[in-house]
């Protein structure tokens, strides 16, 4: 009875800590790879928390992990392709994580005799803490595969994106290493897809992909095209362009033959003045101003008779006139 109450008693104690049980994630259960290649298991993990007095709870401790195959809990005597326990295990598995969080493994030149279920385990200081996930990772190794491009029609326009796969009908590539090609120049990017954009015309060109240096695939054209709706928008602006342009052009044209034929009449009054023939309506005006124009003045002369007795011919006075010219 005492016994039954302490058990009670500490599972009272853990449910109330909130004791969180191990987990283990492999971003991917399945992947293909072709023989030679390198191939990446991302993995992660959280260990289980143990409960710490009043304090609550506090990550286990882990001391060991390790990737196994052939076996469905890595136990005991299960074959192992890395154990940080066992140093001695094989170079191409190289394990890339650690003992806090990360358990990602890779294999370099898989062969055939690598296609197996992996599956990653952690031990605690307290074997409460030990967990292996069964679900694992199940890798295909194909001796020879047929790889292609593919994602997009070949034709694309300028300013979107595009994605190329790199596919074999009988596989579906995660986590290999792959490597893209340009027109025979190795891209930066690597990973079953590339991405471009956005798109210029410098991304045109022939795209492969390759596995390692002996298996790559055949080439894909992309070509990038002018956006249709930016080369008409272009086209419009450039023809009201070209027509202010030519108003522009008309309009001084019109203001210079009009100051031209104002100049020409402007010279042709200069000359009928030099010639002394004027328009019609200026004759008046010059005949009042020509300094050649002889100006005569007249003047008259009564004379009347001393003699009052003689006798007149003529009842009118006599006038005489003179005529007196001055020049200029």
């Amino acid at each position: 009875m005492q016994v039954q109450q302490l058990v009670i008693v500490w599972s009272f104690k853990v449910l109330l800590a909130g004791a969180e049980t191990p987990t283990i994630t492999y971003t991917f259960t399945k992947t293909c790879a072709a023989e030679g290649s390198t191939v990446l298991l991302p993995c992660s993990f959280t260990p289980s928390t143990e409960v710490i007095g009043a304090e609550g709870k506090d990550p286990r401790k882990i001391v060991r992990v390790l990737w196994c195959r052939k076996h469905p809990i890595c136990h005991v005597t299960a074959p192992s392709v890395f154990d940080s326990e066992a140093p001695d295990t094989d170079s191409r598995f190289q394990y890339l994580g650690d003992k806090k969080g990360n358990c990602t493994l890779q294999i370099t030149n898989i062969q055939l005799e690598d296609a197996e279920t992996y599956r990653f385990r952690m031990e605690a200081e307290d074997p409460a803490g030990h967990f292996t996930n069964r679900t694992g990772v199940t890798v295909r190794v194909e001796e020879n595969p047929l790889m292609s491009v593919t994602g997009s029609n070949g034709s694309e326009v300028r300013g979107q994106t595009v994605s190329l796969q790199c596919t074999t009908s009988s596989c579906t590539f995660h986590g290999v290493s792959i490597t893209w090609l340009k027109d025979d120049h190795a891209l930066p990017e690597t990973g079953p897809t590339l991405h471009l954009g956005p798109l210029t015309a410098k991304d045109s060109g022939n795209y492969s992909c390759a596995l390692g240096t002996k298996r790559r695939s055949g080439l894909f054209r992309l070509q990038v095209e002018a956006d249709s709706a930016g080369g008409t928008s272009h086209v419009i602006l450039a023809v009201v362009l070209a027509v202010l342009l030519v108003g522009i052009a008309l309009i001084v044209l019109f203001f210079l033959i009009k100051r031209r034929r104002a100049a020409e009449r402007q010279s042709a009054v200069e000359r009928q003045r030099s010639v002394g023939v004027l328009p019609s309506g200026n004759r008046g005006a010059a005949q009042r101003t020509d300094p050649n124009t002889e100006d005569v003045s007249y003047a008259a002369i009564h004379f009347k008779a001393s003699n009052p007795s003689r006798e007149v011919q003529s009842d009118a006075d006599d006038v005489v006139y003179s005529a007196v010219v001055s020049r200029g």
